[in-house]
């Protein structure tokens, strides 16, 4: 029997391979959360439970003019189809190794700077939330922001440069999924960053970071990382400048939309605030700066040819023009306020774990952190889609 691992299949969209993506798990679990990815695939929902039923008649359903990958909650359900296929005469059949919580949990690795700088600024593409983390690397040290869950990985990664991690950077209090930092400070000894506005109730030990902080490498030639307090999205929101070439924006300011200021739950009060980042604090900043932004929502309108999310910000605000442009702070509530959703329960429940209020085990916390996030203000910005 053959498997695939998380990584493969990204890469097999990344590169639009020609395959059906068959989800064998229940109709509610597949509308709430599927695989997607930076190009369009040809994909199946048919329950486990209906192959079990009618077998002969499930496989039939299933296309055989090209391979098929199957792919359950856990692992035993696509195994159990994917030989059902191959005993009924189907062939170039495969099922994903660990799983939707595999993909879930994949980063993707892509360097955002050229090769000859004498520092590497890096992207964790996570496709199964739309979000993105970020490592400055220069010499032995590396730099982290944002991390998930995926703690392993980002050792790995610190490892195959040459490098430790020696300090972690929160742009803010993560509420869509479980962070990484606390497990990454506890097994490296690394200093984690992070404002009062957002930690001030966490039981984690962290370094309190001040608006126009600068934190720099163990040597004074690495890039200085410049610390702008741009509350809004949360009250301790943080936007991190990397050597006046690149803004890791959180959940501030996305390449389409901005954050959504009314998670915490005190709408007008937020919105203010972030009326006041975005006109005092972003929208002064240079143009060329290259945004890095927490979360994405629209793989065609935000990666560059490279996969990378990314875009220069003189870009970024022409592309959200109906925001940035908005001039009453009165009229930017009312628009906050047309484009509320629904935050999805769970989210008090992930903050309390990433204040270290709670500590569910590693199963539960595989199901808390599924799916994807709902972070931006407007699903594509502009007052036109409120």
């Amino acid at each position: 029997m053959t498997i695939f691992t998380a990584h493969e299949l990204y890469s097999a969209i990344e590169e639009k391979e020609d395959f059906l993506l068959l989800d064998v798990r229940n109709e509610e679990d597949h509308k709430r959360f599927s695989i997607e990815g930076p190009n369009e695939v040809m994909m199946m929902n048919i329950p486990y439970f209906d192959f079990i039923e009618e077998p002969e008649e499930m496989v039939a359903q299933v296309p055989d003019d090209k391979p098929v990958r199957v792919v359950c909650a856990k692992v035993g359900s696509s195994e159990f189809v994917a030989n059902l296929l191959e005993g009924l005469g189907r062939e170039n059949v495969s099922h994903l190794d660990g799983g939707i919580i595999s993909w879930g949990n994949l980063l993707v690795s892509k360097r955002i700077n050229s090769e000859s700088d004498d520092y590497e600024v890096w992207q964790f593409n996570r496709p199964g939330k739309a979000s993105c983390s970020y490592g400055l690397v220069f010499e032995k040290e590396m730099f982290l922001f944002d991390p998930s869950r995926n703690v392993d990985y980002y050792l790995q990664f610190a490892e195959s440069r040459g490098a430790i991690i020696t300090h972690i950077f929160e742009t803010h209090l993560q509420a869509d999924y479980i962070s990484g930092s606390p497990k990454i400070v506890e097994m490296t000894g690394a200093v984690l960053v992070a404002h009062d506005g957002d930690y001030s109730e966490a039981l984690h030990k962290y370094h309190s970071v001040t608006d126009g902080e600068e934190i720099n490498f163990s040597t004074e030639k690495g890039p200085a990382v410049s610390c702008v307090h741009t509350p809004g999205h949360t009250p301790g929101s943080m936007t991190y400048l990397i050597g006046e070439k690149y803004m890791i924006s959180g959940d501030t300011v996305f390449i389409v939309s901005i954050g959504r200021p009314d998670l915490g739950k005190m709408v007008v009060e937020w919105a203010q605030m972030l009326y006041d980042t975005l006109h005092r604090r972003i929208s002064v900043m240079p143009d060329d700066l290259i945004v890095l932004p927490g979360h994405y929502t629209d793989w065609e309108a935000e990666a560059d040819s490279e996969y990378r999310i990314m875009n220069d910000f003189a870009t970024v605000k022409k592309m959200n023009e109906d925001i940035y442009s908005i001039a009453k702070i009165d009229d930017f509530v009312t628009y906050i306020q047309g484009n509320m959703r629904n935050q999805p329960e769970i989210y008090g429940q992930i903050r309390q774990v990433n204040f270290g209020k709670l500590t569910p085990c590693e199963n539960e916390q595989n199901t808390m952190d599924l799916g994807k996030n709902e972070c931006a203000a407007s699903k594509h910005g502009g007052i036109e889609n409120a």
